[in-house]
């Protein structure tokens, strides 16, 4: 696995999420690799406390949850990665969520709330690497296509 991370969004990834239709439902995939022990910023009150990746990323469910909730969010699926079938054998996810917004305005308006800024610090305390990609939802039915 590359020694790279990915916590937040590059300029250049967000300005392409932020140029497409923003008045259509979104879905966001997310794969999620915790750290093992949460990394806090100096300066911060959980600064050196004995806390893991995963209960960081719980406290960040906790404080971001309601924003999610209030501008319309919802969580379609989630589960716990067991097995790479296709693709790098050393690449692995501790937990993938799929989050719907009714639209992609509804994301930026939470990721730009002032109290969600507040909230997100655990989650860069708690990943050591993710993967957030934007679809546009399709009926589900029997295929694939």
């Amino acid at each position: 696995m590359t020694d790279e991370s990915y916590v937040d969004p590059s300029r250049t990834n967000f300005e392409a999420f932020k140029a497409l239709d923003r008045d259509q439902p979104v879905a966001m995939l997310n794969l999620v690799r915790f750290r093992e022990k949460a990394t806090y910023p100096e300066d911060h009150p959980l600064a050196g406390a004995a806390l893991s990746g995963a209960e960081a990323y719980a406290n960040y469910g906790r404080d971001s949850g309601p924003i999610f909730e209030r501008v319309g969010g919802t969580v379609l699926w989630s589960g716990e990665p067991q097995s790479i079938v296709i693709g790098p054998e050393d690449e692995r996810w501790d937990t993938a969520f799929v989050a719907l917004y009714p639209n992609a305005g509804a994301f930026l308006e939470m990721v730009t709330d002032p109290d969600y800024r507040v909230a997100v610090v655990h989650r860069q305390a708690a990943v050591a690497t993710s993967r957030l990609i934007r679809h546009k939802p399709r009926d589900a039915g029997s295929g694939f296509a």
